[in-house]
């Protein structure tokens, strides 16, 4: 085989990719070799010194070239005089290992010996008991009792806060660097580190606030003892008290796979999730997790959720029945009939998204339905998106990734994870935007371009890519419109889209070669401050199409989609403007008013929601729903995965599914559904749906080995405490650039750019932005991102306005009441606002108290 080299471990003859190191090696045989400081994750430490093997090489006669055999015909072994380190030392042919010799086992004795002398025996108490490395370890390895005395122990803090989330008992660290090394090659948040020397070595924070990282708390998976534990967990619970229940995290288009560990609550009845922990997935987040996916979920079983239906009497909301309720919306359905609307969330399950536009075409004879937030680019994604099989984890050499118009940090925790991991592999990263981000740190061009002009940065690549005709062959046969988007283009000379766009030519020219001779391209585009968002996306999509970078793994378009099941959302509901004025409206996991999105004027209101939400306070009736935490369902990622999460905990109060409630009122609206559980949506789904052919509950729970092992009894002195993926990887639905027979179409139409002189609100996302889930969790007070109208100091002195002060801004129609922030990486002439408070760029007017600033909208047409 190829790239492999033959080894003997254990007098076990292996074959193994050259180069591997050999502590993998062996674990990849079935061979155990207890580490430390090790993680397959992570660059090699060495310093445990718990891997320690002996090694050798087989002696070859120099004439025949052949192996040295003894006396009883056994090949000759050249051993090292030292035991060596198995976790820094790479297999080569002929190599021989032997990790189960006196030897060893005597050093391995000693190092645990030694690791025990100041340990605490506390592990009745710890956190990690249970699922403890070193416990483990040393009940296979270790002495049976310690020459130490015991007087000698040395005594350290047991709880020294390294922040808000993480807990760290400094008696109990063995100074492993497994955190500091995750923190500096994975996280690239280098604010851990080690202080003091010899047995007064510690484990510290250096950033301020401490521990300034959104990758905190993947630190105590891979910690092999209870020195790091979360502030959320610490002293709940043990670990077999508790039920593991495979998930999707709910927050972003990654699709991260968790488990939810629950356990019935001593304190209030019912059940409690007591901890996320990260599921294993290779194609989509490994073994991590940001700490929203793990800290943000106290939303599902918080004291205020909804839990019974509300009516509107004499002004207020007073609780009523679930018959009375939904007698009353489903006699207001029907007499709005077919001129009834809704609005759906995009963090609904693709189940109640299915039915909900099922409800309103079959029921109500409606087509009035639309999701929220609106999104753009969705036919594109669904045209030239990244193909089946895309993996971060396999890109390297030769490969590229391009980040324009999004703050991968912020919007998409993991894919930045995965995004420097194949940086550091060999791949190569360009980052376009209109301020500066984390990713740049790693990028090579960095394109920093004025808000409102991404469109025509993407036209100055087409027009480099024609000019110097770097049309991919193998596209041409496929292409339409071509001529026609190469005459659009070649009115835009480039001198004068450098000059619109602030992107130098050269920096320009540079990333359409980069594009172009990549042998593969993932193009991951975001909304942040695009004023023409279907233009945007159809010029992304020019430029993968004409290079030949679709329609197939680790080649297209990534949308940095807002929440979990956006992309759920395009597939069954879409974008689609409602009428100005409707009889009845349906909003469901939505909160168009405290978004400060248009919302049709109606006479009739209802509103199903977790919470009592601004929409919701306006309602005639309020309808309580679960939770993903309290119900099957699905989630499609960013990249088209389709994966399915599991029921946990019980509903709170008389909350029900969504998918629940749209059946029992289809029931009453004369339809004759027979739904008895999400289950049975999906194979109607399944069934019907092209692209989700064949993805019943059964096909999206397939399995496969994954490396590391990780989360098993026997494995977590290896990988971690994150969890083995027994529960399902999901499945991809296809681009339409996948069908071999398939055209490719361009896109084109006439560009609308901003003056230079305009004042543009730019729409931004942080990941602690304060909202509706984010507030349920104390745990991540002090970090939530307060709603602010960020500028730089020079457009706060031209609109005379002061940080900390409230300032008036008109944006997209409506009048917000911020606090100014003064903040010198933003751009002049752009302030930066939440991006649930406006949905959309546009031409900002900014009122102090004092004054009014007036500012024109400035769009100049092409």
């Amino acid at each position: 085989m190829a790239g492999t080299v033959r080894i003997l471990i254990d007098d076990r003859s292996i074959e193994v990719p050259a180069g591997m190191l050999v502590v993998d090696a062996a674990k990849q045989a079935g061979i155990d070799i207890p580490v430390f400081c090790y993680h397959p994750k992570l660059e090699p430490a060495g310093m445990c010194r718990m891997c320690l093997v002996e090694v050798g090489t087989i002696q070859v006669d120099p004439n025949t070239r052949q192996p040295l055999r003894d006396e009883e015909g056994r090949p000759v072994v050249r051993w090292m005089p030292r035991l060596q380190t198995a976790c820094t030392t790479r297999v080569a042919e002929g190599m021989v290992v032997r990790t189960n010799t006196l030897q060893v086992r005597e050093a391995q004795r000693a190092v645990l010996e030694f690791l025990l002398t100041s340990h605490p025996l506390d592990c009745p108490i710890c956190d990690k008991g249970g699922e403890c490395p070193l416990q483990n370890l040393t009940m296979r390895y270790g002495p049976a009792e310690s020459r130490f005395d015991y007087w000698d122990k040395m005594h350290q803090e047991k709880r020294v806060p390294l922040g808000d989330l993480i807990i760290l008992d400094r008696e109990r660290c063995i100074l492993c660097g497994r955190c500091i090394r995750f923190q500096e090659e994975i996280a690239d948040d280098p604010v851990l580190g080690f202080s003091d020397r010899g047995r007064g070595m510690e484990i510290i924070t250096f950033s301020d606030p401490p521990f300034a990282s959104y990758f905190s708390g993947n630190t105590t998976d891979i910690c092999p003892v209870g020195a790091l534990t979360t502030t959320d967990f610490r002293f709940r619970a043990r670990p077999w008290e508790m039920t593991p229940i495979p998930s999707i995290c709910p927050h972003c288009p990654v699709g991260c796979n968790i488990t939810l560990d629950i356990r019935p609550s001593a304190r209030k009845g019912g059940w409690d999730i007591l901890r996320v922990m990260p599921r294993q997935h290779e194609e989509v987040n490994e073994i991590w997790i940001c700490d929203k996916g793990r800290f943000v979920h106290h939303f599902a079983t918080a004291e205020d959720r909804l839990r019974q239906p509300l009516i509107r009497r004499d002004g207020e909301l007073v609780p009523v029945s679930w018959e009375e309720a939904l007698d009353r919306v489903a006699e207001a359905m029907r007499q709005a009939g077919s001129r009834a609307a809704g609005i759906i969330g995009d963090r609904l399950p693709n189940e109640d998204l299915y039915l909900f536009r099922k409800l309103f075409e079959e029921a109500l004879g409606s087509p009035w339905v639309t999701m929220d937030p609106p999104v753009f680019g969705g036919e594109w994604v669904a045209r030239y998106g990244v193909g089946v099989g895309t993996d971060f984890g396999r890109m390297g050499p030769g490969s590229l990734i391009v980040v324009m118009a999004g703050d991968l940090e912020e919007e998409a925790p993991v894919w930045f994870l995965r995004v420097r991991g194949a940086v550091r592999r060999g791949a190569r990263l360009i980052v376009a935007g209109g301020k500066p981000q984390k990713a740049e740190r790693y990028a090579d061009p960095i394109l920093r371009y004025r808000f409102g002009t991404e469109v025509l940065v993407l036209v100055g690549v087409l027009q480099v890519l024609l000019e110097e005709n770097r049309v991919a062959p193998e596209a041409l046969p496929r292409l339409e419109g071509l001529e026609a988007l190469r005459k659009a283009v070649a009115d835009y000379p480039l001198d004068e889209i450098s000059d619109r766009t602030g992107v130098p030519v050269e920096p320009l020219k540079a990333f359409a070669r980069a594009i172009a001779e990549a042998r593969e391209v993932v193009f991951i585009f975001g909304r942040e401050g695009v004023m023409d968002g279907e233009a945007f996306a159809g010029m992304a999509a020019n430029v993968l199409a004409l290079t030949g970078h679709v329609g197939r793994p680790n080649n297209g378009l990534l949308p940095l989609w807002p929440h979990a099941n956006t992309q759920g959302a395009l597939d069954f509901i879409g974008v689609r403007p409602l009428p100005e004025e409707v009889p009845a409206l349906y909003v469901v996991g939505a909160d168009p008013v405290g978004d400060g999105r248009v919302m049709p004027r109606t006479g009739f209101l209802v509103v199903q929601d977790l919470f009592l939400t601004e929409t919701a306070r306006m309602a005639d009736v309020v309808l309580p729903a679960q939770s993903w935490a309290e119900r099957d369902g699905t989630f499609t990622s960013g990249d088209r995965r389709v994966q399915r999460f599991y029921k946990a905990i019980p509903a709170v109060g008389e909350a029900r599914g969504d998918w629940e409630i749209f059946v029992a009122l289809a029931l009453r609206l004369g339809q004759r559904w027979r739904y008895l559980s999400p289950e049975a949506v999906m194979d109607e789904i399944a069934r019907t749906i092209p692209r989700y052919a064949g993805m019943d509950y059964g096909a999206l729970a397939w399995t496969r080995p994954q490396w590391p092992p990780v989360g098993t009894a026997r494995d977590l002195y290896f990988g971690g405490t994150a969890r083995p993926n027994t529960a399902g990887l999901g499945r991809a639905w296809a681009s339409e650039a996948e069908d071999p027979e398939a055209r490719w179409p361009l896109f084109w139409k006439a560009l609308e750019v901003p003056s230079e002189e305009v004042m543009l609100a730019v729409p931004t996302r942080r990941l602690y932005h304060e909202g509706t889930l984010i507030a349920r969790t104390p745990h991540l007070r002090s970090w939530v991102v307060p709603w602010m109208a960020r500028m730089h100091p020079e457009t706060a002195r031209r609109l005379q306005l002061e940080a900390g002060r409230m300032a008036i801004i008109q944006a997209n129609s409506r009048m917000l009441r911020l606090p100014v922030e003064v903040d010198p990486a933003v751009p002049p002439q752009v302030i930066l606002l939440p991006a649930s408070l406006a949905p959309r760029a546009g031409a900002v007017q900014a009122l102090p108290v004092e004054f009014r600033v007036e500012v024109g909208d400035g769009a100049l047409p092409r």
